[in-house]
């Protein structure tokens, strides 16, 4: 197997019958960015754009800031956050992690052990 940036794939579900399930680390990791951006006080991932605009940009973007470890059927997270200003930070990253680990657990059936956060910055524009 080539040693390549081609997407890892883990295996969700096996059946003799029915065949196999597979998913790769970057659908795992948008799921982690879309459920993060979802929380209220969050303004993007770090190094990506608003959640407006990132159906406009295709699936590469949702990804960004966003890292995942798959090892066998548990999930490492970490995520790089731009929180909106006047938000309680550790307020809003625990309603981050909370969100992501709930998403990622109900969507994949993967265990969530960690998700780290880290605040890359501020939002300081004003909406409306």
């Amino acid at each position: 197997m080539e040693n390549t940036f081609e997407q890892n794939t883990y295996v969700l579900q096996e059946d003799e019958d029915l065949g196999t399930v597979k998913i790769a680390d970057d659908v795992v990791a948008m799921i982690a960015g879309l459920a993060a951006t979802e929380v209220e006080g969050v303004a993007a991932m770090a190094g990506n754009i608003s959640n407006e605009l990132m159906s406009k940009m295709g699936v590469k973007s949702l990804s960004k800031g966003v890292k995942v470890e798959v090892t066998g059927k548990k999930v490492k997270a970490e995520l790089a956050l731009i929180v909106e200003y006047g938000y309680n930070i550790p307020v809003t990253s625990q309603r981050v992690q909370s969100k992501v680990k709930s998403t990622i657990e109900n969507m994949t059936g993967l265990e969530v052990s960690d998700v780290n956060i880290r605040i890359a910055g501020v939002n300081m524009q004003k909406n409306g």
